[in-house]
Protein backbone atom coordinates (compact mmCIF):
# COMPACT_ATOMS: atom_id res chain seq x y z
CA UNK A 1 0.00 0.00 0.00
CA UNK A 2 1.01 3.24 -0.71
CA UNK A 3 0.22 6.39 1.10
CA UNK A 4 -1.83 9.19 -0.57
CA UNK A 5 0.66 11.65 -2.35
CA UNK A 6 1.38 15.24 -1.39
CA UNK A 7 0.15 16.89 -4.04
CA UNK A 8 -3.79 16.42 -4.79
CA UNK A 9 -4.09 13.60 -7.75
CA UNK A 10 -6.77 14.74 -10.35
CA UNK A 11 -8.33 12.30 -12.66
CA UNK A 12 -9.48 12.23 -15.66
CA UNK A 13 -12.03 10.48 -18.01
CA UNK A 14 -13.47 10.85 -21.18
CA UNK A 15 -16.59 13.22 -19.98
CA UNK A 16 -15.11 13.81 -16.64
CA UNK A 17 -12.60 15.27 -13.77
CA UNK A 18 -11.87 14.86 -10.42
CA UNK A 19 -10.98 17.67 -8.88
CA UNK A 20 -9.97 18.67 -5.34
CA UNK A 21 -12.93 20.18 -3.32
CA UNK A 22 -12.34 24.32 -2.63
CA UNK A 23 -14.25 26.45 -0.52
CA UNK A 24 -15.46 27.73 -4.11
CA UNK A 25 -17.39 24.39 -4.16
CA UNK A 26 -19.86 25.70 -1.18
CA UNK A 27 -23.14 26.28 -3.40
CA UNK A 28 -22.65 23.28 -5.50
CA UNK A 29 -22.14 20.54 -2.07
CA UNK A 30 -24.89 22.46 -0.41
CA UNK A 31 -27.47 21.89 -3.38
CA UNK A 32 -26.14 18.26 -3.73
CA UNK A 33 -26.41 17.55 0.45
CA UNK A 34 -29.56 19.27 0.86
CA UNK A 35 -31.42 17.59 -2.20
CA UNK A 36 -33.24 14.93 -0.07
CA UNK A 37 -33.43 13.03 -3.28
CA UNK A 38 -30.01 12.84 -2.80
CA UNK A 39 -29.47 12.56 0.95
CA UNK A 40 -31.84 9.80 1.15
CA UNK A 41 -29.94 6.74 1.83
CA UNK A 42 -26.94 8.77 2.96
CA UNK A 43 -26.56 10.06 6.00
CA UNK A 44 -25.54 13.79 6.24
CA UNK A 45 -25.41 16.56 9.24
CA UNK A 46 -28.57 18.90 8.53
CA UNK A 47 -27.21 21.85 6.34
CA UNK A 48 -29.17 24.95 6.78
CA UNK A 49 -26.62 27.54 5.10
CA UNK A 50 -24.07 27.25 2.20
CA UNK A 51 -21.33 28.77 4.52
CA UNK A 52 -22.34 25.45 6.64
CA UNK A 53 -19.93 23.49 3.56
CA UNK A 54 -16.96 25.07 4.13
CA UNK A 55 -16.89 22.65 7.62
CA UNK A 56 -16.86 19.99 5.73
CA UNK A 57 -14.82 20.99 2.84
CA UNK A 58 -12.01 21.74 5.73
CA UNK A 59 -12.55 18.29 6.50
CA UNK A 60 -12.21 16.47 3.25
CA UNK A 61 -8.94 18.69 3.18
CA UNK A 62 -7.33 17.67 5.85
CA UNK A 63 -8.29 13.84 5.78
CA UNK A 64 -6.17 14.55 2.31
CA UNK A 65 -3.56 16.52 4.28
CA UNK A 66 -3.38 13.98 7.32
CA UNK A 67 -2.90 10.90 3.87
CA UNK A 68 -6.25 9.75 5.93
CA UNK A 69 -8.36 9.90 2.99
CA UNK A 70 -9.53 11.45 -0.11
CA UNK A 71 -12.48 13.19 -1.58
CA UNK A 72 -12.82 14.58 -5.67
CA UNK A 73 -15.01 16.66 -6.82
CA UNK A 74 -16.82 15.24 -10.24
CA UNK A 75 -17.13 17.95 -12.66
CA UNK A 76 -17.83 17.75 -16.28
CA UNK A 77 -15.32 18.19 -18.26
CA UNK A 78 -14.37 21.84 -19.29
CA UNK A 79 -16.44 22.88 -16.22
CA UNK A 80 -15.40 23.71 -12.47
CA UNK A 81 -18.49 23.11 -11.10
CA UNK A 82 -19.54 19.79 -9.03
CA UNK A 83 -22.08 17.17 -9.81
CA UNK A 84 -21.16 15.18 -7.18
CA UNK A 85 -17.91 13.70 -5.48
CA UNK A 86 -16.66 10.51 -4.43
CA UNK A 87 -13.51 9.55 -2.78
CA UNK A 88 -12.81 7.74 0.91
CA UNK A 89 -12.54 8.97 4.34
CA UNK A 90 -10.09 6.58 5.71
CA UNK A 91 -8.57 2.85 4.80
CA UNK A 92 -10.81 0.16 6.71
CA UNK A 93 -7.05 -1.73 6.73
CA UNK A 94 -4.01 -1.25 5.45
CA UNK A 95 -5.03 -2.48 1.99
CA UNK A 96 -8.89 -1.77 2.03
CA UNK A 97 -10.79 1.67 1.55
CA UNK A 98 -14.63 2.23 1.74
CA UNK A 99 -15.46 3.82 -1.37
CA UNK A 100 -18.68 6.51 -0.51
CA UNK A 101 -19.88 8.56 -3.57
CA UNK A 102 -23.11 10.88 -4.60
CA UNK A 103 -24.08 12.70 -7.37
CA UNK A 104 -26.74 15.38 -8.70
CA UNK A 105 -30.07 13.91 -9.41
CA UNK A 106 -30.07 15.81 -12.68
CA UNK A 107 -27.10 13.59 -13.73
CA UNK A 108 -28.45 10.31 -12.39
CA UNK A 109 -29.02 7.13 -15.00
CA UNK A 110 -26.41 8.95 -17.60
CA UNK A 111 -22.90 6.77 -16.83
CA UNK A 112 -21.30 9.27 -14.76
CA UNK A 113 -20.73 7.92 -11.47
CA UNK A 114 -19.84 4.37 -12.99
CA UNK A 115 -17.46 6.43 -15.00
CA UNK A 116 -15.89 8.35 -12.06
CA UNK A 117 -16.24 4.96 -9.89
CA UNK A 118 -14.01 3.43 -12.65
CA UNK A 119 -11.30 6.18 -12.73
CA UNK A 120 -11.27 6.11 -8.77
CA UNK A 121 -11.08 2.06 -8.44
CA UNK A 122 -8.07 2.21 -11.15
CA UNK A 123 -5.83 4.71 -9.13
CA UNK A 124 -6.38 3.09 -5.85
CA UNK A 125 -5.15 -0.22 -7.39
CA UNK A 126 -2.23 1.36 -9.76
CA UNK A 127 -1.31 4.00 -7.78
CA UNK A 128 -2.18 3.21 -4.02
CA UNK A 129 -1.47 -0.69 -4.42
CA UNK A 130 -4.65 -1.02 -2.65
CA UNK A 131 -6.41 -4.41 -2.57
CA UNK A 132 -9.72 -4.53 -2.08
CA UNK A 133 -12.72 -1.31 -2.25
CA UNK A 134 -16.21 -2.11 -0.36
CA UNK A 135 -18.71 0.11 -0.28
CA UNK A 136 -21.23 0.03 1.87
CA UNK A 137 -25.04 1.05 0.68
CA UNK A 138 -27.94 1.29 2.99
CA UNK A 139 -30.70 -1.57 1.67
CA UNK A 140 -33.82 -0.07 -0.54
CA UNK A 141 -30.76 1.92 -2.67
CA UNK A 142 -30.88 0.14 -5.45
CA UNK A 143 -29.79 2.81 -7.83
CA UNK A 144 -26.29 2.59 -6.28
CA UNK A 145 -26.40 -0.99 -6.00
CA UNK A 146 -26.86 -0.78 -9.43
CA UNK A 147 -24.21 1.70 -10.17
CA UNK A 148 -21.92 -0.53 -8.12
CA UNK A 149 -22.90 -4.09 -10.14
CA UNK A 150 -22.46 -1.87 -13.44
CA UNK A 151 -18.67 -1.00 -12.18
CA UNK A 152 -17.53 -4.50 -11.30
CA UNK A 153 -18.45 -4.60 -7.86
CA UNK A 154 -20.58 -7.73 -6.46
CA UNK A 155 -22.80 -8.35 -3.16
CA UNK A 156 -20.70 -9.60 -0.62
CA UNK A 157 -22.61 -9.48 2.48
CA UNK A 158 -25.93 -7.96 4.27
CA UNK A 159 -23.39 -7.13 7.42
CA UNK A 160 -26.14 -6.11 10.58
CA UNK A 161 -25.60 -2.87 12.20
CA UNK A 162 -23.17 -2.35 9.75
CA UNK A 163 -22.98 1.73 9.99
CA UNK A 164 -23.14 3.79 12.81
CA UNK A 165 -25.01 6.97 12.35
CA UNK A 166 -26.18 8.73 15.66
CA UNK A 167 -25.52 6.54 18.04
CA UNK A 168 -27.97 4.08 15.78
CA UNK A 169 -26.96 1.16 13.87
CA UNK A 170 -27.93 0.55 10.31
CA UNK A 171 -27.98 -3.16 8.14
CA UNK A 172 -25.84 -2.39 5.11
CA UNK A 173 -25.53 -3.98 1.83
CA UNK A 174 -21.52 -4.87 1.29
CA UNK A 175 -20.35 -4.75 -2.60
CA UNK A 176 -16.27 -5.53 -2.89
CA UNK A 177 -14.36 -4.94 -5.73
CA UNK A 178 -10.66 -7.06 -5.28
CA UNK A 179 -7.73 -6.14 -7.26
CA UNK A 180 -6.87 -8.87 -10.24
CA UNK A 181 -4.44 -8.74 -11.57
CA UNK A 182 -3.55 -7.84 -15.07
CA UNK A 183 -3.31 -11.45 -17.44
CA UNK A 184 0.45 -11.41 -18.96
Amino acid sequence: MSLLPDTFPVLSTPRLHLIEIEHSHQPDLFYLLTDKRVTRYYHVIPLSEVASVRPVIDLFKKRFSDKQGIRWGIALEEKTSLIGFIGFNNYETEDTVPLVFALVQEYWGKGYMTEAIEAVVQYCFSTLGLKKIVADVLPGNEASERVLTKAGFHHEALVVKGMIWDDKGYDVNRYVRDYKAPDL
